[in-house]
């Protein structure tokens, strides 16, 4: 037997994630918070981090930082919490926890293709339900895929990823009401949108809010949170790995948290850069720019691989989303950067236009 026939035929089919090298670009295809720790509060962390016993496997709960996140971000005292690397380990670990011969894994399309890869990778069907061409929620088409395919789980990023829009919540409500199994809100992005779930977190019992740190400043930590009713979650931590965050994850974090007022302070600023990028480059009439409450625009031009090309030319990286769906043709999504980094990216699609 050949080493490839060991491995899965779907598997090797696949093509591996692929993260761009950014070196020496400005970086604007992740949305990454621009923004380091102010110096003192890095020479605080770095303190904080040496009295950290590696030696020790971590704590399996947390070592106190779900109550840290339960104040932080006004998680109800009815939810329980579930923590992972990561929001993507948490797909994997809802998909795990939910999947057998019959499962359906329901989600929009255009997504997070995490949704989709995990529902593969466990060997549940996968079901996308496309949004509208303006990146709406196409509720009608929405229920009744819902109603026909009666799935496990409905993933539901909000605002959406990597499109921009926050759904109505009236439509997600309508989901939440329609969907026999679990759904799952994904607010990677709450820190930039007007609206969350989380106020219905451990009330609703087929709910679970999913969250990261990621975007609001710490991606390079890889820490994950779900709030949900505490049978679902004592059901996905039967299938969580013991020691799944680090013991420097579990104290930078906590860190973090004491100084939440810092990453409040850049999540206001990336709000209001992102509109000023928005009015700039909506003032472009070879550009279409669709609302967002990400951190990040999605912009549709009149060929998009050609514009990425010029981009990485002038050493600005972002990410050309043209290929990825049908509803994507000649779209980009330009991740907020700091004011520096917008002016930058601006004026090289200007010269490009001009």
């Amino acid at each position: 037997m050949s080493i490839q026939q060991l491995f899965r035929p779907d598997v090797l089919a696949m093509q591996a994630y692929h993260v761009a090298d950014a070196a020496g670009f400005i970086k604007l295809d992740a949305m990454e918070n621009p923004y380091r720790l102010p110096e003192p509060l890095r020479s605080e962390l770095g303190q904080t981090l040496a009295d950290v016993a590696l030696n020790r496997y971590p704590d399996p709960h947390g070592d106190g930082l779900k109550d840290q996140l339960k104040a932080a971000f006004a998680i109800p005292a009815a939810a329980d919490v579930v923590l992972g690397n990561g929001s993507d380990e948490i797909i994997t670990l809802i998909t795990q926890a939910l999947a057998a011969p019959d499962t359906v894994v329901l989600a929009l399309e255009p997504s997070f293709v995490m949704y989709r890869l995990n529902a593969q990778f466990s060997r549940v069907r996968y079901v996308g339900v496309p949004l509208a061409a303006d990146f709406s929620l196409d509720l009608p088409a929405t229920l009744a895929a819902i109603a026909s395919e009666q799935p496990a789980v409905v993933f539901v990023s909000y605002p959406n990823n990597p499109t921009g829009p926050r759904f109505a919540r009236a439509e997600v409500q309508a989901i939440l009401d329609a969907a026999p199994g679990l759904v799952v809100v994904d607010e990677a992005y709450q820190a930039f949108a007007d609206d969350t779930f989380m106020d219905l977190a451990g009330s609703h019992e087929r709910l679970i809010v999913m969250r990261t740190l990621s975007k609001l400043g710490l991606a390079g930590l890889r820490l994950g949170y779900a709030a949900g009713h505490p049978e679902v979650i004592a059901q996905l931590d039967k299938v969580r790995p013991p020691y799944n965050i680090n013991v420097l994850t579990q104290a930078a974090a906590k860190f973090a948290l004491r100084h939440i007022e810092v990453f409040d302070a850049q999540a206001a600023e990336l709000r209001r850069e992102r509109e000023r990028l928005a009015a700039a480059l909506g003032a472009m009439p070879q550009l279409k720019v669709f609302p967002s409450e990400a951190n990040f625009l999605t912009v549709r031009v009149p060929d998009a691989p050609a514009l990425f090309a010029a981009l990485k030319e002038a050493r600005i990286l972002v990410k050309n989303l043209h290929g990825y769906h049908p509803l994507l043709a000649n779209c980009l999504r330009l991740t907020v950067g700091s004011p520096d980094e917008n002016t930058a990216v601006l004026a090289a699609i200007t010269t490009y236009f001009a």
